[in-house]
């Protein structure tokens, strides 16, 4: 049996986690920023870099105790060697590098984007389940929105991707242009029960070219006229308020602070949000011979969107991660990891940071 050590640090998580080559997962680990960046608004590409340096030593040494085993027990190390934010993405790979030299193991670079989609195999097959292919997956987070087809030998071909923003910064633009702060698009989620989904009317995007890209610059900007349009600031001084107060309010203060037609802007939000994902998903489906829908990233702990994806629209079966896998972690990692190692497929240490990296 291999097990391989995964490192992630390309955006403002830094994770460890230790994967079997039958699908175990032995340890995960992971370092929130949150706080660090939240009174900012979002990520700062400095902080978050110092904020790996500090984190990756105790992250990786908890992974190694949460199993129970040392060094000596690893066969590899993966890491994420991109997209992302280059600075962030340097300290887990000088780290892998470093741990390489010096204990004499391969090592693997894994695309962050690819991690994502091996989150929803590795949880799939720790519950017996098979994931048949060709599949789609969809990769929404808040740095990427991108849909491809997978094959059976699992290779990619990119359908489509975002024009602008990804889904996962609309929400979090949008939650911060409402006053509900940084990262709001929980926030948003847990708050759209309460409202009126057919309570604003919000565009659906129209694009020349690839119908199957994604784009959300006009459903933002809408929602920056409308609060425009309705003289907000006084609800939006209360919440930042109440923050300052509560840094982690909970639903019923949240309400608290938030009119009924507020509620309304934000269900209709997530309804547009929710339907531009899966109307793409949805016409890839019968434009390929997909058997399976992959649903992963940030965005995938959306209840909305869950609900939406789970209720048969999309004619054929759709799997998602559990939570604590759609966010950013190292288990998707190593997971990815695995077949490549099986293959023998390894990269030297002159392997580079790419903070574009694509897939397929």
């Amino acid at each position: 049996m291999v097990r391989i050590l995964g490192i992630e640090s390309s955006c403002d998580e830094t994770a460890a986690a230790i994967v079997t080559s039958d699908g175990e997962l032995s340890a995960s680990v992971v370092a929130s920023q949150i706080d660090t960046h939240s009174k900012y608004g979002g990520v700062v590409p400095e902080l978050a870099s110092r904020e790996h340096l500090r984190a990756i030593g105790p992250v990786v040494r908890g992974a190694l105790e949460q199993a129970r085993l040392g060094w000596d027990d690893i066969d590899a190390i993966a890491v994420t060697a991109g997209p992302g934010l280059v600075g962030s993405l340097l300290v887990g790979l000088t780290y892998a590098k470093a741990v390489c030299l010096v204990r004499g193991l391969p090592l693997i670079g894994v695309n962050h984007i690819e991690g994502h989609i091996h989150a929803v195999l590795l949880e799939a097959r720790q519950c017996g389940a098979e994931i048949e292919l060709p599949a789609l997956a969809l990769v929404a987070s808040g740095g990427h929105t991108h849909l491809f087809e997978v094959s059976e030998r699992m290779t990619y071909r990119l359908l489509g991707k975002t024009r602008d923003d990804a889904a996962g910064e609309a929400y979090d633009k949008v939650a911060k242009l409402l006053g509900f702060g940084y990262p709001g698009g929980p926030v948003l989620d847990k708050l759209a029960p309460y409202g009126d989904a057919d309570g604003l009317a919000l565009p659906i995007s129209k694009m020349k070219g690839n119908a199957l890209d994604f784009s959300f610059s006009g459903l933002k900007t809408a929602m920056l006229r409308w609060v425009q349009a309705h003289d907000m600031e006084g609800e939006i001084v209360t919440r930042r308020a109440l923050m300052k107060l509560h840094p982690h309010p909970t639903v019923e203060q949240w309400l608290a602070v938030t009119p009924q037609t507020t509620l309304d802007a934000v269900a209709a939000f997530q309804r547009v949000v929710v339907e531009e994902l899966l109307r793409r998903v949805g016409r890839a489906v019968e434009e390929t011979a997909a058997r399976s829908v992959i649903i992963s990233g940030g965005v995938a702990c959306n209840a909305g969107l869950r609900a939406s994806a789970q209720s048969g629209r999309l004619m054929c079966p759709v799997y998602f991660p559990a939570p604590h896998l759609s966010t950013d972690n190292a288990a998707m990692i190593a997971a990815a990891a695995v077949p490549r190692f099986l293959r023998g497929e390894f990269d030297d240490l002159t392997l580079k940071a790419q903070a574009n990296l694509t897939l397929a």
